[in-house]
């Protein structure tokens, strides 16, 4: 099993500070743990900002991304690897083989996409990988209730909300990913 840990987030910073002061956190608590990143291979936004924080923490960074956001994104040329897909389905099969855990941040379509593939995956028993979403200022609090809603209406079993952890703070996805990597 692959030991990084992928990143799932915006190719954007959003409005509050704090998730661009939790993408830096995220970044620097993964490069001091050893665990090297897998993510979308963008130098923009909280992707950016959580790859420059792992190279300047002085760890290894594995960029995926499409040859179409190459040149949309500008992908992060310091990575320690840079891998160009051409589909976005290669570029997800990709992080997803070399991640051994899964964390997210706050994000749009994009970063929903790629934490229900993995939920899917999970549920389905094709990945069994621990993913935590990181609630920060209770950003995904209307997604957690939409899914129990959904669980409610009788389209998901309760244990599938087990699926992933919601963790509050960048500190405690870095708590959980020790228990469950543990470090180098």
């Amino acid at each position: 099993m692959s030991s990084a840990v992928c990143v799932f987030c915006g190719s954007q910073n959003g409005f509050a500070p704090a998730y661009a002061t939790a993408a830096q956190k995220l970044g620097a608590g993964l490069a001091q743990s050893g665990w090297p990143l897998v993510y979308g291979g963008g130098s923009v936004g909280l992707m950016g900002l959580v790859a420059r924080d792992v190279l300047a923490n002085q760890g290894n960074v594995i960029g995926v991304i499409t040859q179409v956001l190459m040149a949309e994104e500008v992908g992060l040329a310091e990575a320690t690897e840079l891998i160009v897909t051409e589909t976005m389905q290669e570029r997800k099969a990709l992080m997803i083989a070399r991640a051994a855990a899964f964390v997210i941040l706050p994000g749009g379509f994009g970063t929903l996409d790629e934490l229900f593939e993995i939920l899917a995956l999970k549920q389905l028993g094709y990945l069994a990988k621990p993913i935590i979403l990181i609630n920060l200022k209770g950003f995904y609090d209307p997604l957690l209730k939409l899914l129990e809603h959904i669980a409610t209406q009788g389209f998901l079993y309760p244990k599938h909300l087990e699926l992933f952890q919601s963790v509050a703070s960048v500190e405690e996805a870095l708590e959980e990913l020790t228990r469950v990597l543990g470090t180098f």
